[in-house]
């Protein structure tokens, strides 16, 4: 089995990590060498939870702090293995997130007397459904191991920057009705592909809300990511479903954007397949760890495990080297600078 010298430098640590592959469901080998390097650090107790692996330490401090990173990538698109140029490690996952993982790594086995005690959560399936994620299973079978935590650092790529709280998810599928017909005689039926375009375009003409909350201004978005119609070449087709996305600011509930949604669409049957709640910045609960590492906080325009952390009543952020914009592309890389500057901060805060 290949193994990891936390003691080597973060760069060459992300290097290794990286060369691991781990798409999402194919954890196992990476959770190996993770658990197999963490289990050599006498500081730590070890737990091994299907593809995730916790790291604690037991000092007796008044605070805990948890720092998570996911093990899993999206697929392979031509950029294996890694490499170093124009001051950046390059490849599948160095921005999302091996890199932060890396300096996750480098804390676990740096800090064995930190001044408060520390948590770390290395975790598979982040980037599939909700159902397979690491966390939640932790969260749903040893909810002990997290939720003791004061604060949570999700080492998401955040341009070595704060970004605080995340938006909720609304996946549903609008339906518009028409009736068949054969398409030789297309008058005697109602194109039901054809009635969608009402709906493409009041989306089309929907302007987002700005929603600002702690002074931070978050972006709402909807639109159609999918549309479908047809049973064959030669019927007219009786349903379209328009499948939309809605990233709903944080001070929503997912009821609140359900019924928004419905709302606009009150002649269409709307049949939600996902919503899931964002989670508030909580300024007021992050800011000494904000104050510390001398940035100023943005919002989080997307869902990241922040909000599953909220569920659990814990503070957190995401705080991680790399240009978030640069995660799932087949460019992605993390700069060598981003990667010192937060295991650097991150060492300073926690010592």
């Amino acid at each position: 089995m290949t193994s990891l010298d936390l003691t080597a430098d973060v760069v060459g640590l992300t290097r290794a990590l990286v060369d691991l592959p781990s798409e999402s469901g194919q954890e196992a080998l990476l959770a190996d060498t993770v658990e197999e390097a963490l289990r050599g650090l006498a500081h730590l107790s070890v737990e091994r939870i299907g593809n995730s692996v916790v790291a604690r330490t037991a000092l007796g401090r008044p605070r805990r702090t948890l720092i998570a990173g996911h093990l899993d990538t999206v697929p392979a698109a031509g950029n294996l293995p890694s490499r170093l140029a124009d001051g950046s490690v390059h490849g599948l996952g160095a921005c999302d997130m091996k890199g932060g993982v890396a300096v996750a790594l480098r804390l676990a086995a740096s800090l064995p007397d930190p001044a408060q005690d520390l948590t770390f959560v290395f975790y598979e399936c982040e980037e599939v459904e909700g159902d397979r994620n690491g966390l939640h299973r932790i969260a749903a079978e040893r909810p002990d191991l997290i939720d003791d935590a004061a604060l949570a650092i999700l080492m998401e790529p955040s341009d070595a920057g704060v970004e605080a709280g995340c938006q909720g998810i609304l996946n549903a599928d609008i339906v518009v009705r028409g009736e068949r017909a054969h398409t030789a005689r297309a008058w005697k039926g109602v194109n039901a592909a054809h009635k969608a375009a009402r709906v493409l375009q009041r989306l089309d003409d929907h302007a987002p809300e700005r929603v600002v909350i702690d002074g931070l201004e978050y972006r709402e978005g909807l639109g159609a990511v999918a549309v479908r119609a047809g049973v064959a070449g030669n019927v007219v087709p009786d349903e379209c479903l328009i499948t939309v996305n809605y990233r709903f600011a944080p001070n929503r509930s997912p009821e609140e954007a359900e019924a928004r949604l419905r709302g606009m669409f009150q002649e269409y049957e709307v049949r939600v397949a996902e919503a899931v709640a964002g989670a508030l910045p909580g300024l007021d609960r992050i800011a000494g760890l904000v104050d510390a590492l001398g940035v100023r906080p943005r919002p989080k325009f997307g869902w990241t495990d922040v909000a599953r952390f909220a569920a659990l009543g814990v503070a957190a952020l995401n705080y991680g080297p790399g240009d978030p914009s640069l995660a799932h592309t087949a460019g992605e890389y993390v700069p060598v600078a981003h990667l010192r500057e937060c295991e650097e901060r991150l060492r300073s805060w926690l010592r």
